[in-house]
């Protein structure tokens, strides 16, 4: 084999390699994805069952986050990456964490589901499940523009994270009134104040991601600052 054989088939390698990588990246986005939907669903059903099996079924997460680094750590060993190519690579590093986080969030709204016991929902759950609709749409577009390398729609993803802030504080609010007038409600309402909690988080890892594709990008790290508020008339 030729030093231009070798050298292509290098090259050949490495795409493969990165494709692999972001191909199991949106699969362990997607798990992530569903174990948000189906956290939520136990809650609102109290599905002991369903919250046991979301909490085991947590460890697949787990397992397929470090298969993924394993081969990003061989893939940096094997092929040598320069450039752009190792900025994915280590990208794709930085996010991996990031996702099996939420995972771990969604699990623990699964031990809150299991906390309840006997005892029923403090209330109807709305703006929960309002929380839970929002941090799946920006995992989902978080992840498009992580793969697409599109920055610009990252930035946008990240500026949703203070929609689900402002939920958060509805639900935080209306939580307090519940324990300020009936001493009784405290334990039901600060469980929901943690799945709450839960998912604010969920969207703080989510712009993480797109800070990750802004790096991915241009080659720097930028904290993806807040929209900023209008300016006060004079």
């Amino acid at each position: 084999m030729t030093a231009e054989q070798r050298t292509i088939h290098s090259r050949a390698a490495l795409d493969e390699g990165l494709v692999s990588l972001q191909r199991q990246l949106r699969n362990l986005a997607s798990m992530v994805d569903v174990a948000i939907e189906r956290s939520i669903h136990a809650l609102e059903r109290l599905d002991r069952d369903g919250a046991e099996r979301l909490m085991a079924d947590d460890r697949h997460i787990n397992d397929l986050r470090y298969t993924i680094e394993d081969d990003a750590v061989h893939l940096i060993a094997m092929q040598q990456p320069m450039a752009g190519d190792l900025r994915l690579i280590v990208s794709v590093l930085s996010v991996l964490p990031e996702l099996e986080r939420i995972g771990d969030y969604c699990a623990g709204i699964a031990k809150i589901v299991l906390l309840h016991e006997d005892e029923p929902l403090l209330k109807p759950l709305v703006d929960v499940p309002r929380m839970a609709a929002v941090c799946r749409e920006m995992l989902r577009d978080s992840v498009d523009a992580f793969i697409s390398r599109d920055a610009e729609k990252a930035r946008t993803v990240a500026l949703r994270d203070d929609e689900v802030d402002r939920l958060y504080d509805q639900v935080y609010r209306e939580l307090l009134t519940f324990m300020l007038n009936d001493p009784r409600t405290i334990n039901r309402a600060t469980w929901l104040i943690w799945v709450a909690h839960n998912l604010e988080r969920v969207a703080d890892r989510v712009q993480n991601i797109c800070e990750r594709t802004v790096y991915e990008k241009i080659g720097v790290m930028r904290e993806l600052a807040r929209r900023e508020p209008a300016a006060e008339p004079e």
